[in-house]
């Protein structure tokens, strides 16, 4: 059976520079930092009290019709991110859904419209849970398990847990854009995102969906999960008064850890006999996707391999999906976070996919303008691969100098022929995913 082939045609990401593309781009071509001391909690016991947020006037409700604001209610900040790329990528691609005009026949039938979004850990309130946990004390003023089942848990709202379930961010989504065709969530940490584009692309090739909207979203800003990254060692020493936007420093010999940035993005993904039949605007082609799993030594995956030879595996896997060679490889863009541990992995698998090349392959390095964005990196990294080829032109780089056998020195943003952009990461816990993003040609 002849291979659909897939191709993007809505792009939504969420950012600390807004919701859209073109915030984004703006900014990553000037080499700006969105970087700044936490408004979401005082973070400033951890090692880190800056991080990116989403602008303060983010607000879900502006993304969901009137009739469904009441289930913004249950909504944690993972899901209302997820819920406003969404709408950002509908729009972008000239969509008409349930969730834009329920009055107007949508552009594709719900029963051909999937939705695979990759998810986090999301951690619960610590406000929601205060009053519970208070509750549930024992005579001697300490918490108490029985107390907890009797008495803390009806200080839970009735809905409380669906707040919290990873799976809840293609829910609403699907619920909202009316997707009844093949759902799925991917729960791999930094791999979520790449992964679930991985099974959007094959539920459109396999024929089992005409499109999806596909990406992730993360939300790491609140006590609970922040506390994960600090005992995980991924987060540098940046107190309040720290200048943020120089801390992070991919693959550079004096990289010291990384700070967090919330977001993560929705793309429309779309078989190209359907965009084509329906007049759309096609961005770029996802020409191949691989993934792989790494052995961690220290069995939870805090260091995500011993080296990059099983992210080499999923980059590998993804040249031979799209049918490319390393040498048609124009540029990449790697996790880049400036945790010494984690660069070093996608160092090494760069040398061994592309050799020598590897010290001359452009990079594309994000986190020192949003942020490490976790579950929500594959998402946005490409819907900046599929601009890049668009724009024919490479974002700037900042903050690193020495970054031996790789090219991710700061420079300008620069024009550059690129047909095919890579995109990888590893994750904690082990999981790789990697993606080809080529400049589209209707012949090609």
């Amino acid at each position: 059976m002849q291979r659909r082939r897939v191709v993007l045609t809505g792009l939504g990401p969420a950012t600390a520079f807004g919701l859209g593309i073109d915030p984004l781009w703006a900014a990553l071509l000037e080499g700006r930092s969105a970087l700044a001391p936490l408004r979401a909690f005082d973070a400033s016991g951890f090692r880190a009290a800056s991080g990116a947020e989403l602008p303060a006037s983010f607000d879900v409700k502006e993304y969901v019709l009137k009739s469904y604001r009441k289930a913004t209610k249950v909504m944690a900040r993972d899901i209302e991110i997820a819920v406003a790329a969404a709408l950002t990528a509908v729009r972008d691609a000239g969509l008409t859904t349930r969730g834009t005009d329920p009055e107007v026949p949508p552009t594709i039938a719900p029963n051909r419209f999937g939705c695979q979004i990759g998810a986090g850990l999301i951690a619960a309130e610590l406000d929601e849970l205060t009053e519970a946990l208070w509750s549930a004390k024992g005579e001697n003023k300490q918490f108490d398990a029985a107390n907890w089942g009797t008495q803390g848990m009806q200080n839970l709202t009735p809905l409380w847990l669906l707040k919290y379930l990873p799976n809840m961010l293609a829910c609403h989504v699907t619920i909202i854009h009316d997707c009844q065709g093949p759902s799925n969530t991917i729960t791999c940490n930094e791999a979520s995102s790449g992964l679930s584009l991985a099974e959007s692309q094959r539920v459109i090739e396999r024929g089992a969906a005409d499109a999806c909207l596909s990406g992730g979203a993360d939300s790491k800003l609140n006590p609970m999960a922040y506390l994960r990254q600090e005992l995980a060692g991924r987060l540098a020493i940046c107190p309040v008064d720290a200048d943020a936007t120089t801390i992070i420093r991919p693959f550079d010999a004096s990289a010291a850890g990384t700070l967090v940035g919330e977001g993560g993005g929705i793309l429309v993904l779309e078989a190209l006999d359907t965009a084509t039949l329906r007049g759309a605007r096609v961005l770029a082609t996802l020409s191949g996707t691989g993934a792989s799993q790494s052995y961690c030594e220290d069995t939870v995956g805090l260091v995500p391999g011993i080296n990059g030879e099983s992210l080499a595996d999923a980059i590998e896997a993804a040249l031979h999906d799209a049918q490319l060679q390393p040498g048609d490889i124009d540029a990449a863009i790697p996790y880049g976070c400036g945790v010494a541990a984690i660069d070093a992995i996608e160092a090494d698998a760069l040398v061994r996919v592309f050799g020598a090349r590897a010290a001359t392959l452009p990079l594309v390095t994000l986190a020192p303008c949003i942020g490490a964005t976790v579950s929500g990196f594959g998402a946005i990294a490409v819907a900046v691969a599929a601009k890049c080829v668009m724009e024919q032109r490479l974002p700037a780089r900042l903050n690193s100098n020495k970054t031996n056998g790789v090219l991710a020195t700061a420079a300008p943003s620069q024009a550059a022929a690129l047909r095919h952009v890579l995109v990888f990461t590893p994750s904690l816990g082990g999981q790789n995913s990697a993606a080809v993003i080529s400049k589209f040609e209707s012949n090609g």
